[in-house]
C-alpha cells in the first residue's frame, strides 16, 4: 500500500468529537466505497451475465473466506477481556458454530445458486491474482499496524448496510435465479451494524490526539482501496477488456 499521508497540521488541532469523527469516516466512504464502482453498477442495473456474477461471487469468497482470519488476529491482539469478548462475535457470525452456520457457509450457497461448483469454490480455484493480493494486503494491514488502525479498517461497514440492501433487492429483481442465495446479506443487515457502533466508539475513545484519528481515518481509506481493487480485478478480467489472466475462472462460452 500506498505511505500514509497525515494531514501535517493534525498533530497542532484538538482531536474531533464523535460526530465530528463519524463524519469525517463518512465523508471517505462517499468518495471510496465501492458502491461506486463501475461493476457495482452494472450488477445494479441488471447487466451482468451469469458468468460475470460466477466469477464475482468466487473472487468475492476468498475475501469472505479471510474474513474471520483477520479477526482473530486483531482478537489476539486485543489487551482488554471486554474487547475480546465483543471482538470474538465476529468470528462466530462468519465462522459459524452449534446454533448458526455463519457467513462463509452462506457465500458458499450464494455462489452455487450461480451454478459454481461449491467444492471449487471452497478450493480457490480460478481466484484472479489480484484478488489474493488485495484480500492479503488487508491481513497486512491488521497484522503490521496499530490495534487502532486495525479496527478502523472493519469500519466500512458504516456504509455496508445501504449497499447490501440495495443490492439484495437489485438481484432480486434482475437476477430472480439468485434468490435462494441471499441468506448472507439478510444476515448482514443487522451484524454489520452492531458492529459497525462497537468500532466506532472504540476509535473515539483509543484515538487520543488529532493524529491518531488521523491514521484511523487513513486506515479507512486504505480499507475501501482494497475493496475497489478488487472491482478493477474483476472488471479488467470480465468485463472491458475481458483479458482474465492465466489460471484464471473462465466464462463458459465466452
Amino acid at each position: 500500500m500506498a505511505v500514509r499521508p497525515i494531514d501535517a497540521s493534525a498533530p497542532d488541532e484538538g482531536p474531533l468529537s464523535l460526530d465530528g469523527l463519524r463524519a469525517q469516516l463518512r465523508a471517505v466512504g462517499e468518495e471510496r466505497y465501492h458502491h461506486q464502482h463501475p461493476f457495482h453498477l452494472m450488477m445494479h442495473d441488471g447487466r451482468l451475465s451469469r458468468g460475470q456474477l460466477q466469477a464475482w461471487a468466487l473472487n468475492r469468497y476468498y475475501y469472505q473466506s479471510i474474513i474471520p482470519i483477520k479477526d482473530s488476529i486483531i482478537l489476539s491482539r486485543g489487551p482488554d477481556p471486554v474487547f475480546r469478548r465483543a471482538w470474538r462475535k465476529r468470528v462466530v457470525d462468519h465462522d459459524g458454530d452449534a446454533t448458526s452456520e455463519g457467513g462463509i457457509k452462506r457465500w458458499l450457497k450464494l455462489a452455487e445458486a450461480t451454478g459454481l461448483n461449491v467444492d471449487q469454490v471452497r478450493a480457490g480455484t480460478g481466484i484472479l491474482p489480484a484478488t489474493r493480493f488485495a484480500v492479503n494486503e488487508y491481513l497486512n494491514i491488521v497484522r503490521s499496524r496499530s490495534l487502532l488502525e486495525a479496527v478502523a479498517s472493519s469500519l466500512t461497514e458504516l456504509f455496508s448496510r445501504d449497499l447490501i440492501s440495495l443490492r439484495m433487492e437489485k438481484l432480486r429483481q434482475h437476477y430472480p435465479w439468485l434468490s435462494g442465495g441471499l441468506d448472507y446479506f439478510e444476515a448482514r443487515l443487522t451484524q454489520a451494524p452492531e458492529d459497525a457502533k462497537f468500532a466506532l466508539n472504540y476509535v473515539y475513545e483509543n484515538a487520543k490526539t488529532r493524529a491518531e484519528q488521523e491514521l484511523a481515518i487513513q486506515a479507512l481509506r486504505d480499507k475501501c482501496d482494497i475493496l475497489w481493487a478488487q472491482l478493477d480485478a474483476l472488471h479488467f478480467a470480465y468485463v472491458q477488456p475481458g483479458w482474465p489472466p492465466p489460471g484464471a475462472f473462465l466464462i463458459e462460452g465466452a
